[in-house]
């Protein structure tokens, strides 16, 4: 059973959910308003979280959305509050509105390669037969950047795009040094092989190293992720940017090259995200 948990004085959030592709979903608390940090993957998800809420004598003002996959929008129907999200956002969640999520339509675009056999199990096992999705449009658009006063405590959303999804966006709670990256740090999983490319890792991982922050939320990792450990996830992104850029794409001179930077042989986890690199490169 999930259940809310609180991370500081302002942010609590209710974990997430592997076998379904739940995500993390979160609430910063300010004097005067309350954020909302995703929709979740199902109406049944939004409304857990928002009786997880009330019973913490809490409730929603605003909702901000990270970006528009699945597991992130499909609550929005039982969501009564203003939706905030980035133009892309907007648009990929137009386009979402025409599709059909019954089980000859999700096959279907997995054979095309349009969607992915994870997330449409996941699909079919969060939402079993009801597949009548519902998806309003967001209320208030930004491009690049805004700023929400919350009554002495702040929210930055910032579109940071990336492999994972372009419209990706993060939001920084300053007072509390914590940064919500979505899955914006995640791979391309929408490729014949899941991956990250050079350019769009570093332009993403300066954007992160911007933002003075002690605690970092992934919205599919268990717990939070402090400050030390952000930046050996950094350093290891910025490695394998380098490395593939000057081994042309060479796995076995790459994997050489990392255990020597870092001394020691590399993890498996390590290994993965090197190997995801070699699959984005192109010459």
């Amino acid at each position: 059973m999930q259940t809310l948990q609180r991370l500081s004085k302002h942010i609590v959030y209710l974990p997430p959910v592997q076998e379904t592709d739940r995500p993390i979903l979160a609430a910063v608390t300010g004097n005067k308003k309350t954020l909302i940090i995703d929709a979740g993957n199902s109406v049944r998800h939004a409304q857990l979280f928002q009786d997880e809420l009330l019973r913490n004598d809490l409730s929603g003002d605003f909702l901000v959305l990270t970006h528009s996959h699945w597991d992130h929008v499909f609550g929005l129907e039982n969501i009564g509050i203003s939706v905030i999200s980035q133009e892309k956002t907007y648009n990929n969640i137009k386009d979402m509105q025409q599709l059909s999520w019954e089980d000859e339509a999700l096959d279907q675009r997995v054979k095309e390669g349009a969607e992915i056999p994870f997330c449409a199990d996941a699909i079919k096992l969060e939402l079993e037969t009801n597949r009548e999705i519902y998806l309003p449009l967001p209320d208030m658009i930004f491009e690049k950047k805004m700023t929400i006063d919350l009554g002495n405590v702040t929210c930055v959303i910032e579109h940071v795009g990336g492999d994972h999804a372009k419209d990706s966006c993060i939001i920084y709670v300053p007072e509390e040094k914590t940064l919500f990256l979505g899955d914006c740090l995640y791979a391309n999983l929408y490729a014949e092989k899941w991956n990250y490319t050079a350019k769009q890792a570093s332009l993403l991982v300066q954007k992160i190293e911007d933002y003075d922050a002690d605690t970092y939320i992934l919205s599919h990792h268990d717990q939070p992720c402090t400050r030390l450990k952000m930046e050996a996830e950094l350093k290891l992104m910025k490695e394998c940017v380098r490395a593939v850029v000057e081994h042309r794409g060479n796995r076995a001179l790459m994997e050489q090259d990392l255990a020597k930077v870092l001394n020691r042989n590399l993890t498996e986890d390590e290994l993965e995200t090197l190997g995801f690199f070699v699959n984005g490169y192109v010459e």
